[in-house]
């Protein structure tokens, strides 16, 4: 009998030297990238990061709300791009336990997040833009991801300046729930006009990371009506795929983005977790197979034809969460296979000379001005999956 076991243990032993390698190689990429990108992006000044590389002299912005807070000369990037930077961080140094990503986050990184900080306005959150060019938009999808990512830190360091302030942005959150539309949050805190699946979604998985950090049921009972609120009015019924918004006039926009449904995915699985009621899982396994369906795409490659998603790579990443979140629970790897064998062919045949991605995972596209939001990120796809 001992025999036995000695010989099938060391026939483990080349599996798990091969699974400790592959986590490396993919900790390797998103350490590189992040190398690159505080290298080129740099913007010293303000200790702050650009845009794009190489910077774009005719820079439009198109993710904004306009209601006329705009930034005439910009010189750094807006939030969202910056708070991929933060989420990347994070990822790394959840993935490695590498201390050096930890100086990063804590000494430069949230240092430069806090030049977004807005202490003018009640309750107080990130703005769009640093709140040295004046007050901006504000937006509560903008504060979702950088919670989430506090919650996550928080976990990895017990440093409670992070779960503060992850709970200071909850109630920035939740002060953009109303009773229009038999509830739900806003998109924009300056134009009110529709709620969308970015601003609900992940306000419920930061909600669920909450209640998992503080066991605080309020937390829980606010996870529960905020998914069902969003499921109830922005699932599309046909392939239980997320739609966009719904305006206050209950017109629905029906644009489909990977993130929206993958951030329910992820809220599914973690009440799943929480509560034992299979029907989150059901409603989870349901979007990521409607997802695959919806958004894989054939495209031609150098290796032939390949499965991709949508040109959207941040979009993708937030995805990527809820999958790996599923995946852990029902371990079917359909679905984080793809999107890995998509990260895969991008690094090994679409980067440029400066290291950096295209939108266009499979490379037929190619961007002259590298986005922030796009490269960095990757950082965190590469450090999620070197955990599988």
């Amino acid at each position: 009998m001992r025999k036995i076991f000695i010989t099938f243990t060391l026939l483990l032993i080349p599996l798990f030297l091969s699974a400790q390698l592959g986590g490396k190689l993919y900790q390797q990429r998103a350490d590189s990238l992040l190398q690159r990108i505080l290298s080129l992006y740099e913007v010293k000044k303000y200790g702050l990061l650009m845009e794009t590389y190489p910077r774009n002299p005719k820079q439009q912005i198109t993710y904004t709300a306009d209601t006329g807070n705009e930034v005439t000369q910009q010189e750094v990037s807006f939030l969202w791009p910056y708070s991929a930077m933060v989420s990347g961080c994070v990822s790394l140094y959840k993935a490695s336990g590498e201390k050096k990503y930890k100086k990063l986050m804590d000494k430069q990184i949230k240092p430069g997040l806090d030049r977004y900080w807005d202490d003018t306005r009640l309750p107080e959150c990130y703005q769009s833009y640093p709140a040295f060019a004046g007050k901006n938009d504000r937006y509560y999808d903008d504060n979702d991801w950088v919670a989430i990512d506090f919650c996550d830190y928080y976990v990895a360091t017990k440093d409670k300046e992070y779960l503060n302030k992850a709970i200071a942005l909850h109630d920035y959150i939740y002060s953009g729930w109303s009773d229009e539309l038999g509830g739900g949050i806003y998109w924009c805190e300056q134009k009110k006009t529709s709620k969308n699946t970015c601003s609900n979604a992940p306000a419920t998985v930061l909600c669920m990371k909450l209640y998992n950090i503080t066991k605080d049921k309020k937390y829980l009972e606010q996870a529960k009506e905020t998914y069902h609120w969003t499921r109830d009015n922005l699932r599309d019924p046909s392939d239980f795929v997320y739609w966009d918004n719904v305006n206050l006039k209950g017109k629905i926009g029906y644009a489909k983005y990977t993130y929206n449904s993958g951030q329910m995915i992820q809220a599914g699985v973690l009440l799943y977790q929480a509560t034992g009621n299979k029907q989150y899982l059901t409603d989870a396994q349901q979007t990521a197979r409607g997802a695959h369906q919806h958004f894989l795409k054939p495209q031609a490659t150098v290796k032939g034809e390949m499965l991709f998603y949508p040109s959207s790579p941040w979009f993708n990443v937030i995805l990527f969460r809820g999958l790996k979140a599923l995946y852990q629970v029902d371990k079917d790897d359909t679905y984080v296979k793809a999107m890995i064998d998509n990260a895969d062919y991008a690094w090994r045949y679409t980067r440029d000379g400066n290291g950096l991605l295209n939108n266009d995972w499979s490379g037929n596209r190619k961007d002259k001005f590298k986005s922030l939001l796009e490269n960095s990120c990757m950082i965190e796809l590469y450090s999620e999956i070197s955990e599988l």
